[in-house]
């Protein structure tokens, strides 16, 4: 199951009390305070880590804590710090504030961390209260507590390529065709429930990560269809591969297609509209005259390249298309 939204409760360790001590030894009848500190409570950190890829860990887990501070003790020994909560998200993922509804880290390389709560200050022990008028101090510091927030957590999946199109456009068979991805594949729209990466190798030590999205349908902005809950996947990508059914199974117009998927991203967000986007048409093989892509070029004035996920037709050369895309707009970003 593909989990890309939780929301958790965390808490940091509270900090140890203070100790109030005296010492006591064999002919040091009346030794002075000697209570040590309490220790500092954990902190919450999370880290974004490579080996995952959804937030399956926090379905079922919704409370998480560091653990407190021990308390101080005698002979001026200061309580042992709370060991800190690391907690291990996917690369790519938000973490937000519900109560301020405010984005506090957005983790998305890997090795990156964010502490978002801090532990609580231990308690000072008598010891540290006394002085020259106040030689025998009888009371002590307790500790701090930790602090504590109720976060949503966002997944948006980093890949280089995004797959968009109307359901049954051929997505899934073109990122099987290409990687070693193995996602759903049957005869009939929305086979694909949740995202699929896959990586594709190329010659020259050449790869890039592509992404399987569900398919999009008029509304998806709005939250028809599965469009809505995956639209925010694609704005990670560096390049978007729209792709088109040049004999779509309704009857549809590809054409028409195109320009109510390009009306889906514009209305989520301008700014994914405006990513790099490569037009690929697919299932050439059932229109060998070309006329679908001839069609589409004439009324969108871009460049359309012809493709068929079944057979292999074109796919070479779509991906080192691809490749030379990425590599262009990711030094672009730089």
């Amino acid at each position: 199951m593909f989990v890309d939204e939780a929301e958790i409760y965390v808490k940091a360790g509270d900090g140890g009390h203070g100790c109030v001590g005296f010492r006591r030894e064999k002919y040091v009848p009346k030794g002075g305070p000697d209570g040590g500190n309490g220790g500092r409570g954990g902190h919450v950190i999370f880290e974004a880590v490579g080996d995952l890829d959804t937030l399956m860990d926090f379905a079922g887990k919704h409370h998480w804590r560091a653990r407190n501070g021990r308390p101080g003790s005698g002979s001026n020994r200061t309580g042992a710090d709370g060991q800190d909560l690391i907690i291990r998200v996917p690369a790519g993922t938000l973490i937000y504030d519900v109560g301020l509804d405010l984005l506090l880290k957005d983790l998305k390389e890997v090795g990156m961390r964010a502490r978002v709560c801090r532990g609580g200050r231990g308690g000072k022990g008598n010891k540290a209260f006394a002085t020259p008028t106040n030689q025998t101090p009888r009371y002590a510091e307790s500790g701090k507590p930790g602090q504590e927030r109720n976060l949503r957590l966002e997944l948006k999946l980093i890949a280089d390529v995004g797959l968009v199109g109307k359901p049954n456009a051929g997505k899934s068979t073109l990122i099987s065709r290409c990687s070693a991805a193995r996602p759903k594949i049957a005869d009939y729209p929305f086979t694909t429930l949740e995202p699929v990466l896959g990586i594709v190798d190329l010659s020259g030590f050449r790869r890039f990560v592509m992404a399987d999205l569900p398919g999009l349908i008029e509304g998806a902005h709005q939250g028809a269809g599965l469009g809505f809950e995956f639209l925010r996947h694609i704005e990670r990508t560096a390049v978007i591969v729209h792709l088109l059914d040049a004999l779509p199974l309704d009857g549809s117009d590809p054409v028409e297609n195109y320009k109510a998927i390009r009306r889906e991203l514009e209305q989520y967000s301008t700014t994914l509209a405006a990513k790099p986007e490569v037009v690929v048409v697919n299932k050439i093989d059932l229109d060998p005259q070309g006329t679908v892509a001839t069609r589409l070029r004439r009324h969108l004035h871009k460049r359309v390249v012809s493709v068929s996920a079944a057979t292999g037709q074109g796919i070479r050369e779509l991906l080192d298309g691809l490749w030379r895309k990425v590599r262009e707009t990711q030094g672009r970003l730089q």
